[in-house]
């Protein structure tokens, strides 16, 4: 899953991203409101955060045309505790959730989980998919109760994979949600990286559709919530 901070604090900035990198997400960033603005017209991100008072442009004009251009991902925007009115004029425009600064780290991840969970119709932390259990929570992939090591990319290409189960997904798109702006975009990657999950769970769960991309179809009663 790939998500944009945009934050003008740079420290703050640094700490979101490292905390979501650690949490197992592709990051982008940035430090004002035309950067962000740009980056949340042009590329496709599963969710942003994004602080309303930002140089260049304010956070709320920044929703506001994302939101008139059709743009649906999630937002959770950043505000300062005693500003009720921000809070009102953050729904107002198009947010999804907010938390007030200065913030606990744990609950920006808790309430990004929850925002992606219910863009992709996930009731819970933990997705479920035959034997394999993945808890975004945790980060910890399972499979008949044994856990599995995956590197980061293979961990985001299994939950962007389970989070759409069901739904085929193409190549392009998953270079899209599962790499940062900075890395070396390859498709023949993503090939590798199918390989080494469908060896690692040791079940072929993962479909290759030909010319369209992969698919991960949910066994009866067993959708993750």
């Amino acid at each position: 899953m790939r998500l944009l901070i945009i934050e003008d604090d740079k420290d703050l900035n640094r700490q979101l991203v490292s905390a979501l990198e650690d949490a197992g997400y592709a990051v982008d960033r940035a430090f004002d409101g035309e950067e962000g603005h740009f980056l949340g017209d042009t590329e496709p991100y599963d969710a942003v955060v994004l602080d309303i008072g930002l140089p260049k442009k304010d956070g709320i004009t920044v929703l506001e045309e994302w939101r008139a251009a059709g743009h649906k991902m999630p937002v959770l925007i950043l505000t300062a505790r005693d500003r009720w009115s921000d809070k009102v004029q953050g729904f107002d425009a198009g947010a999804d959730d907010y938390v007030a600064k200065p913030f606990h780290m744990e609950e920006v991840l808790a309430r990004l989980r929850a925002l992606l969970r219910r863009a992709t119709g996930h009731a819970t932390s933990e997705l479920v998919c035959g034997p394999v259990r993945l808890d975004t929570k945790s980060g910890r992939v399972v499979v008949d109760g044994n856990p599995v090591k995956l590197t980061s990319h293979e961990y985001r290409l299994l939950a962007y994979l389970m989070h759409h189960t069901g739904r085929v997904v193409s190549r392009q798109e998953l270079i899209e949600h599962i790499y940062d702006q900075d890395f070396d975009r390859d498709s023949n990657t993503i090939e590798v990286f199918v390989g080494r999950l469908r060896k690692k769970l040791g079940i072929d769960m993962i479909q290759t559709i030909r010319g369209l991309g992969y698919r991960i179809d949910v066994p009866s009663a067993a959708h993750g919530g």
